[in-house]
């Protein structure tokens, strides 16, 4: 995923002259001489299996405003869906018109000319009218390249019932978590935790609990190998060593999830794009047996990572006008209202909290405050290209395969080849 000055200018290049050619073809629909919109919006969705079907649904809802459009919806993996996205609008060849990026995308996409900018209203609307931490992950360089879409962090899942049956409360810090793993252990057979092995960014709790975070963006500098980030690592092995938790280096989602829903764990560290596929599970056939508290601390504090995902439209699109149109729609407040009732998912839009459906929402109403604290990551073009190599160690220190201070040696070096000239 790293890329070397030379390569990441002739891509930057190629895109740009792309963007340059594709002008010259590009058929905006009718809304150019005050008409209807009409064509082709395709649109590659990164939501999982549990949500995919809302979304699609949702996304041909656009036809009932634009009879002239056709959504051509397109779901993609999302452990694919960075490199799938980069190398389409590379190419310009079958690129989608609209992407639904993770938020630590959009910069990298918007450095390389990839997209188009969002429209001078939206972008004023987005400012005025969204979580104030949503609108700064679709920016770069001053300009707004993608909306909000949803916003998340992580929370600790547990099983109510498994808790009270070994007499203990959700934990709120580390030592809290394994001592109430040693009491559902004794008293049920099963595991306190599943720690996600396979995914770097279920590190990010342990470097915020501890401190510390990935890299120091105001001043340049790589952190995730000084103090704060050795012990993050430690933390992490700690609970697996200790019995607290089990993990796995491969197929982490799966695993966890069917692990929770079976009730071979009683806890899992996840975000509010998990509760739907939760409430499949055997042990929540009565959703109320699904609690949610906020990570457990480390040394210094609890710390999440703020996450989400923000739709954004290809510089090169023949149909940009339709595209922004879908762009709105999907971030309007009525779509974001039935996403956070059929799916839990949270709003971007300020005043989308105030509904009905959103307030009734259980998970919505925990998961805002918790956003509300999440730590923001920096915003930098190389934010998603830090954690392929964070994976490899973070996979090495969780299960053992390297030292903690290994781990994070490699980690930091690695970061520095991304990263040049930071110190």
């Amino acid at each position: 995923m790293r890329r070397g000055i030379a390569a990441t200018a002739l891509v930057a290049a190629l895109a740009l002259a792309a963007t340059a050619c594709g002008g010259d073809t590009k058929d905006d629909g009718a809304a150019n001489a005050g008409g209807e919109l009409s064509g082709t919006v395709t649109w590659w969705d990164t939501s999982n299996e549990a949500e995919k079907a809302s979304f699609q649904k949702i996304a041909e809802g656009f036809t009932a405003k634009h009879p002239k459009v056709t959504v051509k919806y397109v779901n993609v993996p999302y452990g694919d869906a960075q490199n799938k996205v980069k190398n389409a609008f590379n190419s310009g060849s079958q690129a989608p018109d609209v992407i639904r990026a993770d938020v630590g995308w959009v910069a990298d996409f918007a450095s390389l000319g990839y997209l188009d900018e969002v429209p001078a209203e939206t972008a004023k609307k987005v400012d005025a009218e969204f979580l104030a931490q949503a609108a700064a992950s679709g920016k770069f360089e001053g300009k707004t390249f993608a909306v909000p879409q949803v916003i998340d962090t992580l929370g600790l899942f547990y099983n109510k019932k498994m808790l009270a049956d070994a007499g203990v409360q959700p934990p709120t810090t580390l030592e809290e978590l394994k001592t109430a793993s040693a009491a559902i252990k004794a008293k049920t057979g099963k595991t306190g935790l599943y720690l996600r092995g396979d995914d770097s960014y279920w590190f990010l709790p342990f470097i915020y609990g501890e401190g510390g975070d990935l890299v120091d963006a105001k001043n340049k500098t790589v952190t995730v190998d000084n103090a704060a980030g050795v012990k993050a690592f430690k933390a992490a092995r700690d609970l697996v060593t200790s019995g607290a938790a089990v993990t796995n280096a491969t197929d982490g989602w799966t695993n966890m999830q069917t692990a929770f829903k079976s009730g071979e764990v009683a806890m899992m560290i996840n975000g509010p794009w998990a509760v739907a596929d939760s409430y499949a599970g055997d042990q929540f056939k009565d959703k109320a047996n699904l609690g949610v508290a906020a990570v457990a601390a480390g040394s210094v504090k609890a710390g999440a990572p703020q996450g989400g995902h923000d739709l954004a439209v290809y510089a090169g699109s023949k149909n940009l006008a339709a595209s922004h149109a879908f762009v709105d729609y999907m971030t309007s407040q009525e779509v974001q209202v039935q996403s956070a009732k059929e799916l839990s998912l949270l709003p971007t839009r300020t005043a989308a909290y105030e509904q009905p459906d959103v307030k009734s929402s259980e998970m919505v109403q925990f998961f805002k405050p918790a956003v509300d604290k999440a730590v923001e990551r920096a915003w930098i073009p190389e934010n998603g290209s830090l954690f392929e190599p964070l994976k490899v160690e973070y996979t090495k220190a969780v299960t053992g395969a390297s030292s903690p201070e290994d781990a994070a040696k490699a980690a930091g070096a690695e970061f520095r080849k991304i990263l040049k000239g930071w110190k």
